[in-house]
């Protein structure tokens, strides 16, 4: 599909000469209203079911021991988290989103797989006169799995339902199902630790770290990753009920992978397996993710090259915000100034970046009627930002 023109004069001309450089955008405040106020609510519903596990974690532990096992659950949640910010420095997602995303994941969906796991011992104690006890292993490999992805694939739905033009590729999809993983996977970590520290003391506990938080700290980000990809191919395919689709495929490629995982630690040599199939997924799923960071650079560079023919942008200022040392090039200047602009270079950079990636969705035919707001609204900041620099 052919894209609209661009009309040069939507928001007036460009001003002055180059400014090398450019970062990523939040979305212009002027559309907080109605999907505003669900976040808000959202928000806060995720913080009160929040405290509600931390007092069934206080309970089931005791406050001592959660607070230890609350403190050494910080460390993978760290790893995960500066990966995460890793890979979503092109073109960083909301901190409203984000936020969103790690509660979902570390107090909605630890709720929703407790709920049922109650359930399902209630069920099996009811329906086993002698009261036994429901198969552990079947547990792990099946209702776990299962239970847990849909839970946390239940929050890139919610995301990409309140923050399209935020979740609207595979890296998006990912950036936010792995923040979901890695709150999830910091609170399961909390309860995983402090149970091995009352059943066996320091050396116990040390032994689940060694191999939940520095073995396997990736392990919920690479499952839930799965339907976070999907649900992003399905945005940047275009909106609709296809999207649901793509939720089906990437929820079960999540399950078999979670399964597989869980089965291998109950059925398998673990420490063989991890070798011989985890560590080499998780150094394809690096791959990806490179080639998925290279492919927004791409897209960057040739929809700003269109609003450079239309003299929106220099030759310059495209090869300035489309590469990393063009970036770095920028802030470097703006640090060097006095006073110096860094915030302004950084704004600037912000913007442009979201204006390639909505003139993207323009170009190939998944726009609405906020879209082509978006996007005078962004060439209308871009100009204020070029002004601003240059003042």
């Amino acid at each position: 599909m052919t894209a609209p023109p661009i009309d040069p004069s939507a928001a007036g001309p460009r001003p002055g000469g180059p400014v090398a450089g450019m970062p990523a955008f939040p979305p212009p405040s002027r559309r907080r209203s109605g999907a505003g106020t669900a976040v808000v609510v959202l928000i806060a519903v995720a913080g009160l079911v929040g405290l509600l596990v931390a007092g069934y974690l206080a309970v089931a532990l005791g406050m001592s021991v959660l607070a230890v096992g609350t403190l050494v659950a910080l460390v993978p949640l760290a790893i995960v988290l500066l990966a995460v910010r890793w890979v979503d420095r092109w073109e960083p997602e909301p901190r409203w989103a984000l936020w969103l995303a790690f509660l979902w994941g570390a107090a909605v969906s630890v709720a929703i797989a407790l709920l049922v796991d109650l359930g399902v011992q209630l069920f099996a104690a009811f329906a086993s006169p002698d009261g036994a006890s429901s198969d552990e292993a079947l547990q792990a490999v099946v209702q776990a799995p299962f239970v847990e992805e849909l839970a946390k694939g239940l929050g890139v739905l919610l995301i990409y339902a309140l923050a399209r033009s935020h979740l609207d590729g595979p890296v998006d999809g990912l950036v936010y199902a792995a923040t979901i993983a890695a709150g999830f996977a910091f609170t399961e970590n909390i309860l995983y630790f402090g149970s091995a520290l009352i059943e066996g003391g320091a050396g116990e506990l040390g032994m689940t770290f060694v191999i939940r938080g520095l073995f396997s700290p990736f392990a919920h980000v690479l499952f839930t990753a799965c339907t976070g990809i999907a649900v992003g191919i399905a945005a940047r395919r275009g909106h609709g009920a296809n999207v649901f689709g793509w939720f089906g495929l990437g929820l079960a490629c999540a399950v078999l992978l979670h399964a597989f995982w869980n089965g291998s630690l109950a059925f398998a040599d673990a420490f063989a397996l991890y070798f011989t199939v985890q560590v080499p997924f998780f150094v394809g799923a690096i791959v990806v993710t490179v080639l998925l960071r290279r492919e927004e650079r791409r897209v960057t560079r040739a929809r700003l090259g269109e609003y450079a023919a239309a003299g929106w942008f220099s030759a310059d200022e495209v090869d300035g915000l489309s590469s990393w040392a063009g970036r770095r090039a920028a802030l470097a200047w703006a640090r060097a100034q006095r006073p110096p602009r860094t915030g302004q270079v950084q704004r600037f950079i912000a913007d442009a970046t979201r204006l390639a990636f909505t003139r993207n969705a323009i170009a190939t035919g998944r726009a609405d009627v906020r879209r082509f707001e978006d996007e005078r609204a962004l060439l209308e900041a871009v100009v204020r930002d070029r002004n601003t620099i240059s003042s």
